[in-house]
């Protein structure tokens, strides 16, 4: 679907601009990803269920690592390896502390533990920071297909099933983020796997038959102009958020964000005719949105490492060295991964899976820590 590549396209640059500090709401891109990958991933587990009456999650657990392992293992060692060479000490430190949670897929509760604020620490003192959000989506796929394999197994109308439970759960984590959120700080709720599940259950429950069915009946004839008015909406709220400051935003305005996000989904998907759906096709757009992915992963260690938001020369350098990367990550590594290594399927696979992932346990063990700084008691005061 060209239009939901761009879309792609248009979340990961969203992202980028805002890490640049070039568009202060531009971190609404990561919802738009969540979302995305809600919609994406249900459509494909129910077509499964549809063709086959079952679901295989050996396969599908199989098909998400051979697309989203390559790319991360190629960016964590390379980036681990960069900073433990040239980068100071306290950067060292946190990277080799952070790495063996990435790989866990649970950084985003580690990062949580150690009270690092998101909307404080953008100032470089983490690579891996930025892949919190990479830990909720893998934890999304590790938990949402067994919960629909279960709804499968019942029978009948199992997507009417799927669409009540990814409601119910939305709804419950919206009313877990207002609960928990903390208007000084609201990392909490902004990273925490709870209280963001209902970006992806949104996505979710727009991929449904039911829902797809009642909200194309609902728009009719006027899907263009519905389609622009939700575009619209969004592009006011990436233009009025400013994080932190945007209270409204963990008390319902992310959740009614992601609510306009995913009926934007299900209506670009399924009416590609639209004035807005062949704007997000065109191929620059549908180009970044292949590369996403990859281009989310490399962006944020180069803008560390290269300094980016430190005038337009750094930033210019760091945008090109991230987009030179991902293509070359994308290109390089992850397609030849995905769709022509042979070796990357059955028990070959699940054989270079575990060495890969021993060899990256391995890297963080023997990376030397660089000592804490010494204090000279004596000059204390």
């Amino acid at each position: 679907m060209p239009a939901l590549d761009g879309m792609r396209g248009v979340a990961v640059l969203g992202v980028l601009l805002f890490h640049a500090g070039l568009l202060p709401g531009g971190f609404l891109g990561v919802d738009l990803f969540f979302t995305l990958s809600g919609y994406l991933i249900t459509a494909l587990l129910l077509r499964e269920v549809e063709r086959t009456g079952t679901l295989s999650l050996v396969s599908f657990w199989g098909r998400r690592i051979r697309r989203l392992l390559p790319a991360l293992v190629t960016v964590l060692v390379t980036v681990a390896l960069v900073v433990w060479t040239i980068a100071p000490d306290d950067l060292v430190r946190t990277t080799l502390s952070d790495g063996p949670w990435v790989q866990a897929n649970l950084v985003n509760w580690h990062l949580l533990a150690e009270s690092a604020s998101y909307w404080d620490r953008f100032g470089g003192g983490r690579v891996f920071e930025h892949l919190w959000s990479i830990a909720v989506e893998e934890q999304f796929y590790l938990l949402w297909p067994v919960l629909v394999l279960v709804l499968a197994g019942r029978g009948g109308r199992f997507e009417r099933r799927v669409a009540v439970v990814a409601s119910g759960v939305a709804v419950a984590s919206l009313v877990l983020m207002v609960l928990l959120v903390d208007p000084a700080d609201p990392t909490r709720v902004y990273t925490g796997t709870d209280t963001r599940a209902f970006s992806l259950l949104l996505g979710a429950l727009v991929a449904t038959r039911p829902v797809r069915e009642a909200l194309l009946r609902a728009v009719g004839r006027s899907i263009g102009a519905v389609v622009a008015l939700i575009a619209a909406c969004l592009a006011v709220t990436w233009a009025l958020a400013d994080g932190v400051d945007s209270v409204w935003l963990f008390t319902g305005g992310l959740f009614a964000h992601s609510l306009c996000a995913a009926l934007l989904i299900g209506l670009t998907a399924h009416a590609p005719a639209t004035f807005l759906a062949h704007g997000l096709a065109c191929r620059p757009l549908r180009w970044f949105g292949e590369i996403s992915y990859s281009l989310y992963l490399w962006h944020w260690p180069v803008f560390v490492l290269l300094g980016a938001a430190q005038g337009w020369v750094r930033t210019s350098g760091a945008f090109t060295a991230s987009i030179v990367l991902a293509a070359a990550s994308k290109y390089l590594v992850e397609d030849p991964v995905r769709f022509r290594a042979t070796w990357a399927h059955g028990r070959t696979g699940v054989v270079v899976f575990v060495l890969v992932m021993a060899g990256l346990a391995l890297l963080w063990v023997l990376l030397p820590v660089p000592a804490p700084p010494a204090i000279d008691l004596t000059k204390l005061g």
